[in-house]
């Protein structure tokens, strides 16, 4: 018996969450042993504009669809002006589903027909805050790339799709599948949902003063540096009370914490990327003694570095 698999189309879809989880499915059908049909369906079969301007022909109604194992809702600028046609089909639909999968905002789609209440969900980083706030009986979690629960699945945005996808696929068809996929597309299968998907880094985006952003781009570089207060405000050119207030007016957070989450990510990519002695990794990101660093990651992810590398590790 196949596995039916189907992408819901709809107006104002975001292309790439269509596309990346239809790629990861479509490669895994044509292995060995899988029973995948993966097909776009829209409701009344009608053809769609994306919001880049793209127009997508599904391949079926989604009203004569018999049976769906997994879902694949994306997200996209139709998320903003909720198609009530649609919300009704999917509240309908979903409960019949094996599992469902919301992409980026296509978790907004999932709360509004009212799935995701009492459960935890994610969405891209910029979202959560609205998701939190539209729909409170929703235990929004902001830092995984993907969450799931019981048969509901949702992701951060665009590449975070691919991995859930990923992860979806080495559940039926095993990981040795899954990495041959990975392969073919030339991404990573070692991201598990549990990975942040929030780069630290991208809030340099926001600063609009040149000054902050130059500050926050050194930090990123050389994590392991004097970056007390003192040191960062020399670089700028201000006093420390100054640059201290105007970085967080800028970031939205405190010089020092955003120390701490640069020195975190770093060494959680270290980790996972390397072999590098746990000791050698505090030095290099600035936490000065393995025992700091232990204390970090147990205050923040709730496990020891050692703990976190077996893990997520790519000898896993």
């Amino acid at each position: 018996m196949s596995h039916e698999v189907v992408i819901a189309l709809f107006e104002g879809v975001q292309s790439l969450d269509v596309t990346g989880p239809l790629e990861v499915f479509s490669g895994a059908s044509r292995a060995p042993g899988s029973h995948y049909r993966v097909r776009t369906a829209s409701l009344g079969g009608r053809t769609v504009t994306s919001s880049s301007g793209l127009g997508l022909a599904p391949q079926a109604d989604l009203c004569a669809l018999e049976r769906i194992d997994t879902l694949v809702v994306p997200g996209g600028e139709g998320t903003r002006d909720m198609d009530g046609e649609f919300v009704a089909w999917l509240a309908g639909a979903a409960p019949r589903a094996g599992r469902v999968a919301g992409v980026c905002t296509g978790t907004f789609w999932l709360a509004e027909a009212g799935l995701l209440d009492g459960r935890a969900a994610t969405t891209h980083w910029a979202h959560c805050g609205r998701l939190a706030r539209e729909y409170p009986r929703v235990r929004v979690r902001a830092e995984p790339i993907f969450v799931r629960e019981g048969p509901i699945c949702t992701s951060a945005g665009v590449s975070a799709g691919i991995d859930l996808a990923l992860a979806l696929v080495e559940e039926d068809l095993g990981r040795r599948v899954a990495l041959e996929v990975a392969r073919h597309l030339v991404v990573f299968l070692t991201r598990p949902g549990d990975q942040a998907q929030f780069s630290t880094h991208l809030a340099a985006q926001a600063a609009q003063r040149p000054a902050v952003r130059e500050v926050q781009h050194w930090i990123a570089q050389h994590p392991g540096l004097d970056l007390r207060v003192e040191v960062l405000a020399r670089r700028a050119g201000m006093s420390p009370r100054q640059f201290a207030r105007v970085f967080a007016a800028q970031v939205g957070v405190s010089p020092g914490r955003y120390v701490e989450r640069v020195r975190l990510e770093t060494a959680r990519r270290v980790l996972v990327e390397g072999e590098a002695p746990v000791a050698a990794v505090a030095r290099r990101c600035g936490y000065g003694t393995a025992e700091a660093m232990r204390r970090a990651f147990v205050r923040a992810l709730g496990c020891s570095p050692a703990q976190y590398r077996e893990r997520f590790g790519s000898r896993r």
